[in-house]
Order: C-alpha cells, then sequence, then structure tokens
C-alpha cells in the first residue's frame, strides 16, 4: 500500500517536521513545497490498516506537524 501524505505544518517549522519524518522508516521520500500544503511524503506500507495506524501514531506526532491528508495510491 503506497500513498502521498500531504502535510501543513506550524509557522517556522517545515524543516523540523521534514527532518522527523525522514526518520520515520515508512517514509519514503518527503519535499517541502509550495501552494495550500507545506510538505509532501510517500510512504509505503503492508496494508491499510498499518498505512492509517503509521499516519496516527508516528507521522502526525513528529514535531511542528499541524495537519496531514492522506491521498492513497490506486494501482
Amino acid at each position: 500500500m503506497s500513498a502521498y501524505i500531504l502535510i501543513n505544518t506550524e509557522i517556522g517549522k517545515v524543516d523540523e517536521a521534514l527532518t522527523g519524518l525522514k526518520e520515520i522508516e515508512e517514509v519514503k521520500s518527503a519535499y517541502s513545497i509550495t501552494g495550500p500544503y507545506d510538505i509532501i511524503a510517500f510512504v509505503e506500507s503492508e496494508d491499510l490498516v498499518s498505512l492509517g495506524s503509521m499516519v496516527v501514531q508516528k507521522v502526525q506526532k513528529v514535531e511542528g506537524i499541524s495537519k496531514t491528508l492522506t491521498c492513497l495510491i490506486v494501482k
């Protein structure tokens, strides 16, 4: 299961959030972007349940992250 996660951060916390995201095993890449979101991350997990758990238990707990939107990849 693969997904892109669109992320909003607290003001001035993009670099801190990127550093934290890159420490998560399931995060394969993460970049700061322009537009309504601050970061986009590509993640992979075994299944939908583990993906959801990873987003809630790991990604959303990264310092500086205020909001996420998970977009599942349909193959």
